[in-house]
């Protein structure tokens, strides 16, 4: 079944239901300064929650359903791993105070049981965790009544209560389907609105709200292994992949050709931010230096050092039109390939700009640094292999920590963008406070720990660390049992009783690989790498992994380990989420 087809189900089956078909609206959000762009499906009918009756006087109806295209940028950098976007359709249906639980249950069941053939696996319901809002014990009965036999498994506020998007508006607990252990629906009921100082106020109308992502749906209809492999990448990939091998291999913009899963990760991150390029200059954003523009510029620049070497962006473009061409979302695909030529040309000014300053300002004998050379990537897009390709004329030397304080001043300037990212869309990416702090280090613990349960093979795929809670994606080829995530918490909590000493060590590359430190799969180090030691009281090592940190210097301050849920990610790729209590 092709993408097309799901988006038409969906909303033909909403329909027959007593729904208003809504088309979606801009990812330029109107009247919501709390954000950026449109995350949510919801997010255009934000004021419905609160005056129901506008939504008879707007769409005839108090129920609706839509597919709303999104933009999230908070987790730009895990983009072209298997799950990661930063455009996405959201399947959605909507009710303001037209019907309750009982009814957005039976149709979620139905329409994934029968309408699409899928199996659930089991579902979740919300249990007691924010103050004055009580167990889902409802949602668990009505579940029940449907399937009997389905399990239902309890999960806390992090996972199951959502909401609201921005500083303020409607939230409550939410009911989550799992297929093949993926999460691929979120529904929302609405029943309290949360105020700018904090406050679960009660709403006077209860409102269902329901989010499915498209893409990641459409993984379990068209049995794939990730979103890229679906049709609504693959012909933009392929077409990306043939292009880019055209290159010359000893291109210096070029990634290296005998690094394969490197050289599919670009072509995925070159599709997706080209599309999301597609639809927010389709939506009127234009690149400069600030807000959205900021966003878009940064998007498009990551895919420019290689079309100026092999322009694919036309053919991009057009084949990102094909696959959206049925949908009721307008793409203006003149005025896209205008804006991307315009920014391609200052790119390229900025980079003949760069070289000129660099041949102006870099000596022959000189001593050149990795800040020097960052500068010229921040500040004309010089990529660092370009930089040191300009100068190699000349006879210099670089400075003994040049690669060490490249890669230091690039993480700091990453730190700096998803900083402010995240102010903009609440993202809850790291921080570095206490409590971030302590869950970066646990994360080590658990790795420890999965290593020492299911096997050396594991190995960390992706991380995201909050101070609310830590997630590491690992690959792992089967679901893990009860017994086994109990071993690993005792495991971890075993190592934290022990009040261990946590050393950072700066060492060569080779030397850390050569003690067998442990790497995330796809990352690129400098030459010069921290690398984070944990042993027992015997000096026998715990964990070893290359790490930028912080980290807190010993394990008995981190609190009690707890693993709050388990689930695949992608085939032979697993999620925990975990937290110290």
């Amino acid at each position: 079944m092709q993408s097309e087809e799901i988006r038409s189900r969906f909303l033909k089956f909403f329909e027959k239901k007593g729904h208003a078909i809504v088309p979606s609206s801009s990812l330029v959000p109107q009247n919501d300064p709390s954000v950026l762009f449109t995350t949510a499906g919801m997010q255009q009918f934000k004021p419905y929650y609160t005056a129901p009756e506008n939504a008879i006087k707007d769409f005839g109806n108090k129920n609706i359903v839509t597919v709303q295209k999104c933009v999230r940028t908070g987790d730009i950098d895990e983009v072209g791993d298997e799950t990661h976007l930063t455009f996405f359709e959201m399947l959605g249906n909507f009710s303001f105070g037209g019907y309750w639980k009982k009814e957005a249950i039976e149709y979620a069941h139905e329409f994934i049981t029968k309408e699409l053939g899928l199996s659930i696996d089991y579902v979740s319901v919300f249990k007691d965790e924010v103050s004055g809002i009580p167990a889902d014990e409802e949602s668990r009965a009505i579940w029940a009544g449907i399937d009997p036999n389905l399990v239902i498994k309890e999960h806390n506020r992090q996972d199951n209560f959502w909401g609201p998007t921005g500083d303020e508006g409607p939230c409550g607990p939410t009911t989550e389907i799992y297929v093949n252990g993926v999460e691929i629906w979120n529904i929302v009921f609405n029943e309290y609105y949360k105020t700018r100082e904090g406050k679960y106020e009660p709403l006077a109308v209860k409102g269902i709200d329901t989010g499915m992502g498209l893409e990641r749906l459409a993984v379990q209809v068209q049995k794939k292994n990730d979103v890229y492999e679906t049709d609504l990448f693959e012909p933009i990939i392929s077409l990306i992949k043939q292009k880019r091998e055209q290159i010359p291999a000893v291109s210096i913009l070029k990634g290296d050709p005998k690094n394969d899963s490197r050289e599919e990760r670009i072509n995925r991150i070159f599709t997706d931010h080209l599309k999301t390029s597609t639809f927010l200059i389709s939506d009127g954003v234009l690149p400069s230096n600030k807000d959205k523009g900021y966003i878009l510029r940064r998007l498009m620049r990551r895919t420019m050092g290689e079309t100026l070497l092999a322009p694919f962006h036309k053919e991009a473009f057009q084949k990102i039109e094909k696959i959206y061409k049925k949908t009721n979302y307008k793409i203006n695909l003149q005025i896209v390939i205008e804006v991307y030529e315009k920014e391609l040309e200052n790119f390229k000014s900025n980079l003949e700009r760069g070289l000129k300053e660099i041949n102006k300002n870099i000596n022959a004998g000189g001593i050149v640094t990795g800040q020097e050379a960052f500068n010229y990537f921040s500040t004309y897009g010089i990529p660092k292999e370009m930089f040191l390709d300009s100068i190699s004329h000349l006879i210099y030397s670089k400075d003994e920590n040049f690669e060490q304080d490249y890669e230091f001043s690039y993480k700091r300037h990453q730190e700096l963008s998803r900083t402010s990212s995240a102010g903009m869309f609440k993202g809850g990416l790291a921080n570095h406070n206490e409590k971030t702090i302590k869950h970066h280090t646990a994360h080590h613990l658990l790795l420890a720990a999965l290593q020492e349960v299911l096997g050396k093979s594991v190995k960390q795929k992706g991380s995201n660390i909050t101070e609310e809670r830590l997630r590491m994606d690992f690959s792992f080829e089967r679901k893990m049992t009860d017994e086994e995530k109990k071993k690993v918490e005792e495991i971890v909590n075993n190592y934290i009783s022990q009040n261990l000493s946590v050393i950072r060590k700066e060492m060569p590359l080779a030397e850390a690989e050569k003690i067998g430190a442990e790497m995330e799969f796809g990352a690129k180090y400098p030459d010069i790498v921290s690398v984070y030691l944990i042993e027992d009281k015997q000096g026998n090592p715990i964990s070893k992994e290359f790490c930028g940190g912080p980290h807190v210097e010993n394990t008995g301050i981190l609190g009690k380990f707890k693993i709050l849920k388990e689930e695949a990610v992608s085939a032979g790729v697993r999620r925990i989420k975990a937290v110290l209590e």
